[in-house]
This record gives structure tokens, sequence and C-alpha cells, in this order.
């Protein structure tokens, strides 16, 4: 007997598994391609743009292997349908040679030809009911055999419609890893050319870095201040029923919480990292950056209420309380909330600011606290 070929776990996902990935990258890529169309028209290279652009070559390497597993999966779909179908030849060859078998029988032969002279010549009543019911068990059987060989050949149909369709599935997909390749070969090709762009402006952009961190640094130290004096507030009372059931509803929804953008990426992961250009330079991010189209609202992830509206360097940040948990949600041009308001999972709670001086980046900062302690929010939004 042949070895059995032990296939790598992802060898096991469906190909309809597959594909919803495939068409989630494909939804993400198209998601970097409308922000990289609205950064500004020119060849410039821009941080920005680098980044987005990034972020397209890693789905596209994703989506690439996404295929590659589909192709693998179709194809030991399309062997093991082939075998059943094979088998089902098989059985249906040995229905069919039994019912030639019995209609080739000279003494069935001739009750089909005259199944009326054989019940009228009959000796007896006796015999006559007993040949009545042997015709009848005979139609029976004729039927039944002819009923198992009509199934089995439309389940080889079915067999074979379901090859046809997972090579025309394979050939697709082959076709759309072709188009992947081509399309990450570009973008790594630009991503170079960007690289070598913005390494020549190390100055300049060095210089913008350290603008940009004074503002971050600002905004930070204002979040801080503020979350110390409610949480140092409210340590004087204890919570009510109703935020501690809303506390512990946050937690438990810990790696669950939906995104405080309906759709974009991670522009800025948190802690500390070192800059995607210049690797002298280190940043340390409180929380996390999520980049998103212009004209996107901030969303709260859970319920809760706004303890907090203020402004810093020309835009807002939100605060809103969750029991003894809090989310801020800053870099905002417009608000949907007030002080004192109570929100709902998902609720909008203003628009993200576009900074035209940035390549006209949206881009959300979002942080989480549990008391004055900073928590890590990639932890706890869904992935």
């Amino acid at each position: 007997m042949a070895a059995m070929m032990v296939l790598p776990v992802w060898a096991a996902e469906s190909v309809k598994d597959l594909q919803k990935k495939q068409k989630k990258l494909q939804e993400e890529i198209e998601q970097t391609n409308q922000m990289l169309k609205q950064t500004k028209r020119d060849e410039n290279a821009t941080l920005n743009k680098l980044q987005l652009l990034g972020q397209n070559i890693k789905n596209q390497k994703k989506l690439i292997n996404t295929l590659d597993r589909e192709i693998t999966a179709l194809e030991v779909e399309m062997r093991q349908l082939g075998v059943t179908r094979d088998s089902l030849q098989v059985v249906l060859s040995g229905y069919k040679a039994d019912y030639a078998e019995m209609i080739r029988q000279t003494h069935y032969a001739r009750m089909q030809q005259s199944p009326l002279l054989f019940l009228l010549s009959s000796k007896s009543f006796q015999q006559l009911a007993r040949r009545a019911r042997y015709l009848q068990e005979f139609a029976h059987y004729r039927q039944e055999q002819v009923r198992r060989i009509e199934n089995t050949q439309a389940e080889i149909d079915n067999q074979n419609n379901l090859l046809a369709a997972n090579k025309s599935n394979k050939q697709n997909a082959l076709t759309s890893r072709k188009k992947e390749q081509e399309n990450l070969k570009r973008d790594e090709r630009k991503q170079k050319n960007m690289l070598n762009q913005l390494k020549s402006k190390e100055k300049d952009l060095s210089k913008q870095l350290k603008q940009q961190q004074k503002k971050v640094n600002e905004l930070n130290k204002k979040i801080d201040d503020m979350i110390r004096k409610q949480t140092e507030k409210a340590s004087k009372t204890t919570l009510t029923k109703e935020q501690k059931l809303i506390a512990g509803g946050f937690e438990e929804n810990k790696g669950r919480l939906p995104w405080p953008v309906e759709k974009g990426m991670i522009s800025g992961h948190y802690g500390k990292q070192q800059h995607p250009v210049y690797s002298q330079v280190t940043i340390d991010n409180k929380g996390i950056y999520l980049q998103t189209t212009a004209g996107a609202k901030a969303r709260a992830v859970y319920k809760g209420e706004v303890t907090s509206c203020f402004m810093v360097g020309g835009t807002y940040a939100v605060i809103i309380q969750h029991g003894n948990y809090r989310t801020v949600y800053s870099n905002l041009s417009k608000l949907n909330v007030k002080q004192g308001d109570k929100v709902d999972t998902k609720e909008a709670i203003g628009t993200i600011y576009t900074d035209a001086e940035q390549d006209q980046k949206t881009e959300l900062y979002f942080q989480i606290y549990k008391d004055k302690n900073i928590l890590n929010p990639e932890l706890w939004i869904a992935r």
C-alpha cells in the first residue's frame, strides 16, 4: 500500500475559508490604494506614501501566500474528487452488470414478455398467489436496481461538475497570483526609490520628526495629567453598580473590541520601535496610530461616558470612561459629543483630522488606560 501523504496544517483549510481571507486582503489593499490616491498627486517621496506602500506590500505578500494555499487545497480536493468519482464508476459498473445478468436470464425474460401468461398458467390459486407476489417482488427489485444506477450516475455527474468548478477556480487563482506578483514587484521598486529619496532628505525630515515628536509629547503630557486627575477624583468614591458592569464588560471583551475606525490600518504600533527609514531614530508610542481615509469618523470602542473634550495643538481629543477603564481618541477636527454624554459602542464621536502638511494623512491616535496605567491597545481591539 502506498504511504499516505501527510499535509501541513494549513492545507486542511477549506477553499471557502481561504477565499474569504483573499477577499479581506483585497479589501485592505483597496483601502490602502484609496489612501494613496488621497496623498499629494506628485512623485515626491513622503513618509506617509512610504508607509502606505509598505502596508500594500505586506498585504500583497499575504495575498500571494493565501493564493498558493488555495491552489494547493484545490489540488487536494481535485485528487479526492477524482478518487471518489473512480470509486463510483466501479460501483456503477457492478450495478449495471447485475442488472444485465438479471435481464439475460431466460426465466426472467419470459416473465417480462408475458407476465399475464405466467399468472394464467398457474395450476392452483395458491400457485397464482405465489407467482403474483413473486412478480411484485421482482418488479420492486428491478426498480431498485434502476434507482441505484440512476443515483450513482447522478453522483458521478456531480463529482465531474465539482472537478470542473475546481479546475476553473484553480485557473482563476493562478491568474490572480501572477497579477499580484507583478503588483508586488512594481511596488517594491517604488518602495526602493522612495527610500533612496527620503534618505537623501534626512536632515530636513529629522527636523520635521523632532517637531512632530514635540507635539506628541505635549499631547501625551496633557492626556496623562487629565487621566491622573480623573482617577484621583474617582478614587475618593466607589464605582457605581452600572460602572462596575461596564468595566467588567470592557475587560471581558479584551481582544474583541471593535476598531475605533470603521476601516483603516495600524500605521504606528504601541511601544518602542525603530523608525521605518532612519535606523538611528527610535519611536516610543504611548498608544497606536490608525490611518484611514479623509472624512472618516472616530468611534467609541465600548459604551461609556465622555469625561473630557479638549484641544491640543489645533486638534481635539476625547476621553471616554468605561468604569475604571478609559479610552482616548486624539487628532479630531470636529466633535460629535460633549462632556457628560453617554455613548454606545461604535457611536461616532468626531471627525478625524486630515493634515494637508503631512501629505493629506488622516490618522487617529488611540489609547487605553486602566486607572493611571497605560495599556497596549493592540491587545484589546479585534485582530
